[in-house]
């Protein structure tokens, strides 16, 4: 954790600091690392956690910290695309599941653009305004 705290310090106003393996996903260490001022985003991953419940709990203490989020698949994934509609519902802007090398990969990405195509301007996705939110 003392890693993270420093290199949150030095940096964390310019770019994101994802606390992955740090916050596995879980209200509790969202809360203690954001009270010590380490990382400033949170890695979201239902099937690290557990249940979508956790999940959506360890988002809704990390954005009532300021921390930015990044809703993320696992290696090994099916085409399955509730992923998406998890990170565009919970409101989460930012999405991760990896580069268009394969089916599983394109299945999500399309399915965020037929959202976004549908959604228009109501479409929610964190652009620039995810750098330098937790400002600890």
């Amino acid at each position: 954790m003392a890693g993270f705290v420093r290199f949150t310090q030095a940096v964390g106003g310019r770019v994101q600091v994802v606390g992955d393996d740090l916050l596995v996903s879980h209200a509790d260490l969202v809360r203690d690392a954001a009270a010590k001022g380490a990382a400033n985003c949170v890695l979201l991953k239902p099937n690290q956690r557990g249940t979508l419940s956790e999940t959506l709990a360890a988002w809704q203490a990390a954005k009532s910290l300021g921390y930015a989020g990044i809703v993320s698949a696992r290696s090994g994934e099916t085409e399955d695309t509730t992923i998406v509609h998890l990170a565009i519902g919970w409101g989460v802007g930012q999405l991760k599941v990896g580069s268009f090398a394969r089916s599983e990969r394109m299945a999500k990405w399309n399915e965020a653009l037929r959202i976004e195509q549908r959604l228009g301007p109501r479409a929610c996705f964190a652009r620039a305004v995810v750098f330098g939110r937790n400002r600890r």
